[in-house]
């Protein structure tokens, strides 16, 4: 496995780690700091490497207990502690917290190497991805799964967790992305030039295998999840699906990669604009084909949501960034 740096939109000297993993490894997470990368694989184990000036350093922490792949892997902000999510084939999600050499319950076998499984999460089949809601909404997680549901974990102070589950995507849903916690709305001041007033939000994106892209809303007076937008565009099952961080700027950015060789940027100017979408180009100047050479995997987007990186099916990796009424363009590209 290489690791890169994000920081800048061309790819820095790839940092080769041996993860000992004995299968294919499906997704790689550093944590908020870049302390921390987490990897996990067809092996159901989940590897957690310290990091030191970019490389990662030592025998690894190993944490097993899926008993199918793990698909992925989400750190939550430190400001709940160390906490690390994993969702697996075998249709459950672990919540994972560090707690130090002998402390923890330890009961079960939960206690592993200082990580102590805290959540077992078990409503669905198959889960193929999981995401952790902003840090200032509080701890709350999202879980895609192919059973076409999607169910939101909300952690309490006392320790409880409070459960909501609801259809999502008919013949499963396959990735969740939350959109930042809060928006911009601009508009004319009364007298006194532009006005930008910040709004939180408490919503979500799901991709399918239905094709679709849908946006999600937590209804805070019926209490509950409600369907709030369908985003069309795709010609077959979307694989994944990034909303881009903001700054609070007005607009929002969402990606989605699908197998249909294509990855579209869906772009609202504001709350009261309709969605509209375009694709990536990546044959340009020579051509305007939207598809790249193969099925698209994975789209992750730069903590200050300029840049996007595409995974394509056939190994390479691009880096994309928005020009000055140019459009989208590659910046640099990459095998992985």
């Amino acid at each position: 496995m290489l690791m890169r740096s994000q920081t800048t939109a061309q790819a820095s000297k790839p940092v080769p780690v041996e993860t000992q993993h004995e299968d294919m490894i499906h997704d790689a997470q550093l944590d908020y700091y870049g302390k921390r990368l987490a990897t996990c694989s067809s092996d159901k184990t989940i590897r957690i490497f310290n990091v030191v000036k970019g490389e990662a350093k030592g025998e690894p922490v190993i944490l097993k207990g899926h008993t199918a792949p793990v698909w992925q892997l989400a750190w939550a902000h430190p400001s709940f502690g160390s906490l690390l999510a994993s969702c697996s084939y075998d249709g459950r999600v672990f919540v994972w917290k560090e707690v130090g050499a002998g402390q923890g319950k330890g009961s079960g076998g939960e206690l592993q190497d200082g990580w102590e499984r805290i959540k077992e999460h078990t409503l669905h089949t198959a889960i193929n991805s999981i995401a952790w809601a902003p840090y200032d909404i509080g701890p709350i997680l999202a879980c895609a799964s192919s059973d076409g549901k999607v169910s939101v974990l909300s952690f309490q102070n006392d320790g409880s967790t409070d459960v909501s589950i609801f259809p999502a995507h008919g013949t499963g849903a396959n990735a969740v992305s939350w959109a930042p916690s809060v928006v911009s709305n601009a508009g004319p001041a009364v007298g006194r030039g532009p006005q930008n007033q910040i709004s939180p939000q408490k919503r979500f994106v799901t991709a399918g295998s239905d094709n679709l892209i849908r946006i999600w809303g937590y209804d805070e007076e019926a209490k509950k999840w409600t369907e709030e937008e369908v985003i069309k565009g795709h010609e077959d099952w979307v694989r994944d699906v990034a909303w881009a961080p903001n700054i609070g700027l007005p607009g929002m950015y969402i990606a989605s990669a699908s197998q249909d060789r294509t990855v579209l940027i869906h772009t609202r100017l504001s709350p009261a604009s309709p969605w509209s979408s375009a694709p990536l180009l990546p044959s340009l100047p020579n051509s305007q084909d939207p598809h790249f050479p193969d099925a698209v995997w994975r789209v992750s987007w730069s903590l200050a949501g300029n840049i996007l990186a595409v995974s394509c099916g056939d190994g390479k990796v691009s880096l994309w960034k928005e020009g000055v009424g140019q459009g989208w363009e590659c910046v640099s590209d990459f095998a992985s």
